[in-house]
């Protein structure tokens, strides 16, 4: 009798921790998986991108797996790979480079998900491999088109010192070929032109969104360009910062914020990031177009998340915005035919006038 109560027990015990296995296991599958695919962390705007998905994540349970591609589109890919090797078949991407976003999206369809591509365009060959692959970003035009208005505003106020309209630019660009460096400096100039603006370059070079680049690239243009120039544009915050910091040390400093700046001449960056939004708290930065890391981070992973927990994500609302109803000029959302899978997350122009709301 003792004996066979003891293997009794001995039994019990083994279903036991077989029943709270099989619960364990079970709890971990229902866990739901999200890959987010970074191109490059050393990025401000890109790294507060990232900390609100982890944010996220964090708030919603899941299980995400973050990869820095480090600027390198082969580790991008490899990167893919070994996530759907592990089971993640949900992405939020914001690629290297657009045009291996088909690519990424075919093996991603072929592993029975979809994806979030955001702030760096997808192709529209991309978004047409599935329902299940979706823009979330801002169309770069529109950040472009926000910082003409805004030295508009400027030089309205002030037309001395653009005498006849004449605008002569020192302009810092942002990786060549990027779309936002495309697009961002069409917007400006086209803009800027309708406005009745003449706009001459006195210099315009790639700092590849760098900070230390832009000082380095300031510095040799002031040198080169003292007394021909009266407005610095950078197609990022990080960029216009390396630029405040060489007109500080190069001395081109009145000390007169007056007019909004301390420097001797406006420099208009694109991001509002925190270091930028203090840096126009001090007088130095002039003015900045929000692009809203949080909005478009949270408008991918909605989309992401409600495709793992849904099945799919098309017609849905990410972050309070809907799909786009009207094609527009620039692409993946200028084609009628992915214009349902499109979420634009607005820009807006940040100035004296509305800084401290972001801070």
């Amino acid at each position: 009798m003792k004996k066979m109560l003891a293997i009794l027990l001995v039994l019990a015990i083994v279903c036991t921790g077989v029943f709270a296995q099989g619960s364990s296991e079970s709890k971990k599958s229902d866990t739901v998986k999200i890959g987010a695919l970074i191109r490059n962390l050393n990025e401000q705007f890109v790294k507060d991108y990232a900390d609100n998905l982890k944010k996220l994540a964090a708030e919603k349970g899941v299980e995400l797996n973050l990869q820095d591609a480090q600027g390198d589109v082969a580790r991008q890919l490899d990167q893919l790979n070994t996530l759907i090797t592990q089971g993640y078949t949900h992405f939020v991407i914001i690629p290297q480079d657009t045009s291996v976003t088909e690519q990424m999206a075919k093996q991603i369809k072929a592993a029975g998900g979809g994806a979030a591509f955001s702030n760096i365009q997808p192709s529209v060959e991309a978004l047409k491999v599935g329902k299940d692959f979706y823009l979330a970003s801002s169309p770069e035009l529109v950040a472009g088109q926000y910082q003409a208005q805004i030295i508009d505003e400027y030089f309205s106020k002030y037309p001395a010192k653009a005498p006849g309209k004449v605008l002569n630019l020192l302009y810092l660009q942002g990786q060549l070929g990027h779309p936002a460096q495309i697009s961002r400096e069409a917007g400006l100039i086209d803009t800027l032109t309708s406005l009745g603006y003449t706009v001459n370059f006195i210099a315009r070079d790639t700092a590849d969104w760098s900070p230390d680049k832009a000082q380095e690239k300031m510095d040799t243009w002031l040198a080169a360009h003292s007394g021909k120039f009266n407005l610095v544009v950078a197609q990022n915050d990080g960029m216009a910062l390396g630029a405040v910091e060489s007109l500080i040390t190069n001395g081109l400093v009145d000390n007169d914020p007056s007019d909004g700046t301390i420097l001797s001449f406006p420099v208009i960056g694109i991001d509002a990031t925190a270091d930028a939004l203090n840096s126009m708290d001090q007088n130095k930065l002039y003015a900045t177009v929000l692009q809203d890391s949080v909005g478009q981070s949270t408008t991918a992973f909605d989309l992401a998340y409600t495709m793992a927990t849904k099945g799919t994500a098309y017609g849905s609302t990410a972050w309070g915005l809907t799909p786009a109803d009207k094609v527009i000029s620039e692409a993946p959302a200028n084609d009628a035919a992915v214009i349902g899978q499109c979420y634009l997350v607005p820009f807006k122009p940040i100035t004296k006038a509305n800084y401290k709301d972001l801070m």
